[in-house]
């Protein structure tokens, strides 16, 4: 903790330098992308706060991490003896980061941040409150980065195209969709920030963030041109030259800024403000014309076309094979894997699959009173054995060329006492619940879930995590705009669930010091029957991964959840038990048997 305390140190002494008396340091990077490369992480490199959502506020006197339920155990531990405060987002009493910067913002005092990772809607909320405070601006410096001698370097990491076959839909067409949503919002220029909409809208595929294969680049779209901004040490001739086929011009990185600025008086430009930076947004002429709504791309990529859906079945079949063999070791094998060497017997068994090209985020392998850390990665000081007894909750997930997957299992390791299983049993139930929701178009993922928690909230019981986010193919496991949530975040509108969007239901239940319980299957949106009330939607479960019959009390689940449980049970081992070993085969058909109350 004294290096983090040396670290606020320094960057007062800048502070002092530039006259800036508050300082907000955020979790993103130019892109406002969920996950960040090493470079970026400066938010993390002055608190030592290593999760990925969180914002650091630094006076002269006081620092504070604000951070959502997902990681308030992790951050308790890791802020520990440093000076920081921790502010637990959403609990009652506790201000949020802008409540806490208006409270400090006095006549004269001077507000910053980093404008290149700000996004713009934010830090126009900050620019007006200052403004009314009395205070000023400052946007301009990286303040963390002067102080950062180590920063890592961005990587020079390898693009490839994504071929047809697996995105399902050309370039071209793609570019011909995005302009006739601008025609119809009479859009002169679209500028797009958004790493993951960049990389599908032009089939290209990247790593410089890790487990997320993108690459870090602009792009701006007018009826004529396509400029890609991207840094020319990584560009071949082979992907020059395909992009020249599609119309799309190449300039350097950093220049997006200076075009920007040299726009003509009057252009009327489409971007979100949610996801362009700061800097982006004040590189624009005062004349032009801003047109803050959602990126089309948003919505395009979140809805999969025919192809996407067909490959993203295997995908699932291959990591369902994947875990399931994992699974087969833990149940049967000897008690001698640790957190971490568990991990990486799943990751052996996924690389196992055709066209697994890696992890899709970092797993999360939590073993007793660590699974209640809803986002815990095990490191070597943290790391535990497996024992025979008590909960191992496992959340990961692979990139294969046919898609993205992510699944969480939680597996009974011995014997259970009768409140862990009954706490299984709920979080089953819900997860069944919303599986085999059928629903209205037109319904959210809001309209839904309470399907999802209400077996839990029978029981007095809840959790503090989205019951389920989208999830993009080959790109972030985190997508929007479709979600189960309780709550609408401010400022954003629910987005209709639309045949073809892929949303994970993953409720939980984690009890601080004891165990954690996540169950968490992909599910596929799909048209169900139509009559006179109108079209009905529906769900089809693509996760193919056993649920722990060691955990379930069959006599708290009525007939109809047994029979959900049992029909999905045999369609697990319909569908992969082909794919393998004998032994494992056979352990599975058993695993599988059907249960009765």
């Amino acid at each position: 903790m004294s290096e983090v305390k040396d670290r606020l140190a320094a960057l007062r002494e800048k502070m002092r330098e530039y006259g800036v008396d508050i300082y907000i340091v955020p979790s993103s990077d130019c892109h406002e992308s969920e996950y960040v490369s090493a470079h970026f992480r400066a938010r993390e490199y002055i608190t030592g706060f290593t999760g990925s959502a969180g914002t650091a506020v630094i006076t002269m006197e006081e620092a504070g991490l604000w951070t959502d339920g997902r990681y308030f155990l992790q951050a308790e531990t890791q802020l520990a003896g440093s000076c920081i405060t921790l502010y637990r987002m959403g609990e009652p009493g506790v201000p949020t980061v802008s409540e806490y910067v208006e409270s400090q913002l006095r006549p004269g005092k001077c507000l910053g941040f980093d404008g290149r990772v700000m996004a713009a809607a934010k830090a126009q909320d900050f620019e007006r409150m200052a403004r009314s405070r009395g205070a000023s601006l400052f946007a301009s410096e990286d303040l963390v980065g002067m102080i950062w001698p180590d920063r890592p370097d961005i990587p020079d990491t390898k693009l490839w195209v994504l071929e047809e076959c697996y995105s399902g839909e050309s370039v071209d067409s793609k570019i011909a969709r995005v302009r006739r949503a601008m025609g119809e919002q009479q859009a002169d220029i679209h500028v797009l920030a958004s790493l993951c909409d960049i990389a599908w809208l032009l089939n290209l595929r990247g790593g410089d963030i890790p487990c997320v294969p993108v690459t870090l680049s602009f792009l701006t779209l007018t009826r004529e041109t396509c400029v890609w901004y991207v840094r020319s040490s990584i560009v071949t001739d082979e992907i020059r030259n395909y992009l020249s086929g599609h119309g799309v011009e190449i300039r350097a990185y950093d220049e997006i800024y200076k075009d920007l600025e040299s726009l003509p008086m009057g252009r009327r430009v489409l971007l979100d403000s949610k996801n362009v930076n700061s800097r982006l947004l004040r590189s624009l002429p005062e004349s032009t014309a801003v047109m803050d709504q959602s990126n089309p791309t948003e919505l395009m990529k979140a809805v999969k076309n025919e192809t996407e859906i067909k490959n993203i079945r295997e995908a699932h079949r291959k990591e369902s094979v994947a875990f399931t063999r994992f699974l087969y070791r833990l149940k049967t094998g000897k008690a001698d894997l640790t957190e971490l060497s568990a991990a990486e017997y799943l990751d052996a068994c996924r690389a196992e699959q055709e066209h697994c090209l890696g992890q899709s985020f970092a797993p999360i392998c939590a073993y007793g009173p660590h699974g209640a850390i809803v986002h815990y990665a095990a490191t070597e000081e943290s790391d535990v054995p497996i024992r025979r007894e008590n909960f191992l909750l496992v959340d990961a997930g692979g990139h294969y060329l046919e898609g993205t997957t992510d699944t969480t299992r939680t597996i009974a390791m011995g014997p259970l006492k009768p409140e862990q299983k009954r706490m299984y049993t709920a979080v089953l139930r819900a997860n069944l619940h919303l599986a085999h929701a059928k629903f209205r178009k037109g319904a959210t993922g809001y309209s839904l879930d309470a399907l999802c928690r209400e077996s839990l909230w029978q029981l007095g019981m809840d959790f503090k995590h989205g019951t389920g986010h989208g999830v993009g193919y080959l790109l972030n496991v985190h997508e929007g705009p479709n979600a189960f949530r309780l709550q609408i975040p401010a400022g954003e509108a629910p987005a209709e669930l639309v045949p073809g969007m892929v949303t994970t239901d993953e409720p939980g239940v984690y009890i601080a010091g004891e165990y954690g319980i996540r169950l968490e299957n992909e599910l596929l949106c799909v048209e169900g029957p139509s009559n006179e009330y109108g079209q009905f939607l529906e769900f089809e479960i693509l996760t193919l991964i056993p649920f722990d019959r060691d955990a379930i009390l069959a006599e708290e689940m009525s007939p109809e959840e047994l029979q959900w449980l049992n029909a999905y049970h045999q369609r697990v081992y319909e569908m992969i038990g082909l794919y393998l070993p004998e032994k494992e085969r056979e352990w599975l058909k058993e695993y599988t048997r059907a249960i009765f109350s």
